[in-house]
């Protein structure tokens, strides 16, 4: 009994600190969403050479999320997680000490990876430490540092930015990230489980990707990256076209709130019902989100598509993680994470160049329908592929059958 109970303490510290740790890296990198651009051209950057500097984030968190993937498997899950945090800490003060724009460029792309390091380590250590039976639930939870941190930064990073100036505000951004650092070196991490003939076989990134129960997460991942993107780049450039009086934050922000929501109670609910369910009925709200912004015209209408877009985050990204964890064993978890992650890595990377393209030729409503078919070509997809043959994945997509991938007693 007492042993018991004192497992039950330190997993409930594990996940305290974890939290805290993840609110407070969500913080420091979101404040910088609507700020460095602004600190970039500020010190003499072109449009396109800002732009340029904001994309290199994605060349350090493609480069670097298998590497940190499989180094969460082999030397524990905590050393990745301190990666990350070390790197946000380091990333703020480089923005301050480097003036010239190819010095910002590798700032920026070694930024990046922070974010491949964090989420990595944090999504296997919380499916280690999560009890079987309430994984969903505690991975669910777990996730709205996501969303709150999402909130809090931009406008703390906002208001220091116009308050103080750029050298408190990446001092401050640092420090968020130190806190979080020191607050993860208390973590105990769990016994390192090993196993070397798997590692010897799924160790070559291929391997990984393209193992059915990792491949269609994956696609899923990137056709909801592309339209993740599209929504991040080119809102606030489609509601100037279309004339609409509504500042774009609050389309971002219906959609954190809607997420924050959602997240309370979906994860334990796939507990009961299955993971499928979910992840379809996201699908088909991000098809609906980009349907109504195809036809929208009024301020109600992108605030209307914020909210769905909201629920459909909310939903996806959490269940796809519990789903990876029900796919995996315990010694491949980082590197299953990290590919099937990097599909949504990609799809943001890409979004902006190929849809941009797209928006010159069709212009930005148009756009947005394209994005509308290509989630709705998940739900196609995850309905017919997510299971060995198309009963089996109908039956798990809808909630009526299990997940024939998943591995019991993981």
């Amino acid at each position: 009994m007492n042993m018991s109970r004192t497992i039950n303490i330190q997993l409930q510290s594990n996940l305290l600190i974890l939290f805290a740790a993840g609110l407070l890296f969500w913080c420091s990198m979101a404040s910088l969403l609507p700020t460095l651009p602004l600190y970039v051209e500020s010190v003499g950057a072109t449009k396109l050479q800002t732009g340029i500097v904001m994309g290199s984030f994605a060349i350090g968190l493609l480069l670097f999320r298998p590497l940190l993937g499989r180094l969460a498997d082999w030397r524990g899950r905590k050393i990745v997680l301190l990666i990350g945090t070390l790197v946000a800490v380091i990333a703020p003060l480089g923005y301050l000490s480097v003036k010239s724009i190819p010095l910002l460029i590798l700032v920026r792309a070694f930024h990046g990876i922070s974010m491949a390091a964090f989420t990595t380590g944090f999504n296997a250590l919380v499916a280690d430490i999560a009890p079987l039976e309430k994984r969903g639930e505690i991975i669910g939870y777990m996730s709205l540092v996501n969303p709150l941190g999402v909130a809090i930064g931009p406008a703390l990073g906002g208001y220091l930015q116009a308050g103080v100036g750029n050298q408190i505000l990446f001092v401050i951004t640092a420090e968020l990230a130190f806190v979080a650092f020191l607050g993860l070196l208390t973590i105990v991490n769990p016994p390192l489980i090993t196993n070397q003939q798997a590692n010897t076989k799924n160790s070559q990134f291929w391997q990984v990707l393209f193992s059915p129960r990792v491949r269609i997460p994956a696609i899923i991942m990137l056709l909801v990256g592309l339209a993740f993107g599209a929504l991040h780049v080119f809102i606030p450039l489609f509601m100037k076209s279309t004339g609409v009086d509504l500042n774009p934050g609050l389309f971002y922000t219906a959609a954190a709130v809607a997420s924050f929501g959602v997240r309370l109670f979906t994860g334990k609910a796939s507990d009961r019902f299955g993971r499928g369910l979910f992840i379809t009925i996201s699908l088909v709200f991000y098809t609906l989100s980009l349907s109504v912004l195809w036809l929208a015209n009024s301020a109600a209408a992108f605030l209307f598509a914020g909210i769905i877009e909201g629920i459909a985050s909310g939903t996806l990204i959490p269940m796809i993680a519990v789903l990876m964890v029900d796919r995996a064993h315990p010694y491949e978890r980082g590197r299953v994470f990290a590919m099937c992650l990097m599909g949504l890595d990609v799809g943001i990377a890409i979004a902006g160049p190929i849809l941009g393209y797209v928006a010159d030729y069709l212009g930005y409503r148009d756009m947005f329908g394209l994005c509308a078919s290509l989630t709705f070509l998940g739900v196609v997809v995850f309905l017919t592929f997510s299971g060995k043959d198309l009963s089996s994945s109908v039956r798990f997509a809808l909630g009526r059958g299990r997940d024939v991938y998943a591995l019991k007693d993981t």
